[in-house]
């Protein structure tokens, strides 16, 4: 018998409040063809900035765990290519990205090139600010919730994205569901 397959969630909670519970419980669905209402299953348990982090298989709910989240101060990117890497769902086992991410070197974060297209970071999705508007990787690894929230509203636009494009935005944009769509002006890549 084969092991099962375990996925997670990570849902932002503060001052008891759950956010952009629609789209976490969408890309459940997306993952395993099931419907799980998450709103039944998480409780914050206090005011603080929270990361829940819901363990899930084919067929139910593993675990709830809850931490307080500090935000990483990241400022500097490895550039890492690998045509092969794949987490178009959100598994468990990162052993592929932790792989990836211990190439960074004295960095603090890494941006998967797949094919020569930029893909993510090891733990958020990308964003950058090029020819006047917001562009996010037509092919990432994984469609994030928040990076998917800002596509619906029409904030954010799908491209192709280049080195030669990556080096030419002055600014970019990390996404996760933890640090929404947080812009940073002030970073090095490095290759």
């Amino acid at each position: 018998m084969s092991e099962a397959i375990n996925y997670f969630e990570t849902v932002k909670c503060e001052d008891y409040e759950v956010f952009n519970l629609t789209y976490h419980n969408k890309r459940i669905a997306k993952t395993i063809a099931k419907n799980f209402d998450l709103s039944e299953y998480i409780t914050p348990l206090n005011e603080k900035l929270l990361r829940c982090k819901i363990v899930y298989n084919s067929d139910e709910i593993i675990d709830i765990k809850y931490f307080e989240y500090k935000k990483k101060d990241i400022r500097n990117f490895k550039i890492i290519k690998d045509d092969k890497i794949e987490y178009s769902k959100k598994y468990l086992n990162r052993d592929s990205l932790n792989k990836l991410f211990e190439q960074k070197e004295s960095c603090d974060e890494i941006m998967i090139f797949k094919n020569s297209l930029l893909t993510d970071t090891s733990i958020a999705n990308i964003a950058i600010y090029y020819d006047n508007s917001w562009i996010t990787p037509k092919k990432p690894l994984l469609n994030g919730t928040t990076r998917q929230r800002y596509i619906n509203s029409g904030f954010l636009k799908e491209a192709d994205i280049t080195l030669k494009m990556l080096k030419e935005s002055k600014k970019i944009a990390l996404l996760n569901a933890m640090i929404d769509f947080d812009i940073l002006e002030d970073y090095s890549l490095y290759s």
